[in-house]
């Protein structure tokens, strides 16, 4: 089997958006050594830039024997002017991940659409709430452009589709799909909340998956955020994301589904979460290691 196996800062804290009042998140080195302990060989990146640049990005993930194996870009899709405001961080990113990249064990740009205060106030999706024909024009239009530009990079990028962007939802996929020529990422969780099925999805989009996320999730807590317009802090700090196997995602069939298959590269563990105050503070590592155990059945 080709696929590796990594785990992502975003299982420690997501990082993007900071900590909870009175919540510390770990540093990189940290990070990376709790990622090693675990049993991974591969770590996302995290924000661009948070586990280095250049040789210091290199001495690290060399020290802890890990390859970088992408990272979250998203870019503001559907706005042309917006879009091209982006493209010089775009570059920047770009040339972190060729920093850090093993040519041997290639790390993924991992595209997203920036989304909208319309969707980031509704996961999932809804009437109303896609891009009309002109839009998905202009989606289309600048995720080919950067597309090209990771090509021109010497990386190879994979689109993710995320909750409260206008890539979403099963017909979002599809769309996106039928109008460029980009590999996709499968995100277990983010799926669900879509809307979509993972196991239909592997099969559906068989051969466009060039990246995976997995994710086991409460739908109870999907449903609660959706149905109350929370939003998706509460996803977050409701820990609708949970350790393998005690959530609602039928592991055995996802992972039976793709080992079976053509699928190599990266098989990155997510579990989105914002740590609370009052958190035993070794929970996120031992979540982590409970993870790697639980893939032992099929990374041993």
């Amino acid at each position: 089997m080709n696929l590796r196996l990594a785990n992502a800062p975003v299982s420690y804290g997501v990082f993007e958006l900071g900590a909870e009042a009175g919540v510390d998140l770990p540093g990189p080195e940290q990070l990376a050594s709790m990622i090693a302990a675990a049993g991974y060989e591969g770590i996302d990146s995290g924000p661009i830039g948070m586990l280095g640049r250049g040789q210091e990005l290199r001495d690290r993930l060399a020290r802890h024997s890990l390859a970088l194996a992408g990272g979250w870009v998203d870019l503001p899709l559907s706005d042309a002017e917006a879009f091209a405001a982006a493209l010089p961080g775009y570059r920047d990113a770009l040339a972190f991940f060729t920093e850090g990249s093993d040519p041997d064990r290639p790390a993924r740009p991992t595209l997203a659409d920036s989304g909208s205060e319309a969707r980031r106030a509704r996961p999932g999706g809804g009437p109303g709430l896609s891009l009309d024909p002109r839009g998905w024009d202009t989606l289309a239009t600048n995720v080919r452009t950067a597309v090209d530009l990771a090509r021109q990079a010497g990386l190879e990028p994979t689109f993710h589709p995320h909750a409260c962007t206008y890539v979403e939802t099963p017909a979002e996929i599809d769309e996106l799909l039928a109008r460029t020529d980009v590999g996709l990422t499968l995100d277990t969780g983010h799926l669900i909340l879509g809307g979509g099925d993972p196991l239909t999805g592997l099969r559906r989009w068989a051969d466009r998956i060039d990246h995976l996320h997995l994710k086991d999730v409460r739908r109870a807590v999907l449903e609660e955020a959706v149905a109350t317009g929370a939003g998706m802090r509460r996803v977050w700090t409701g820990r609708a994301f949970v350790p393998l196997g005690e959530g609602d995602l039928d592991l055995a069939a996802v992972m039976e589904l793709i080992t079976g298959g053509q699928h190599t590269g990266w098989l990155v563990v997510e579990q989105d979460v914002i740590p609370q105050v009052g958190d035993e503070p070794d929970r996120p590592q031992r979540e982590q290691v409970h993870n790697r155990q639980v893939l032992r059945r099929w990374f041993p």
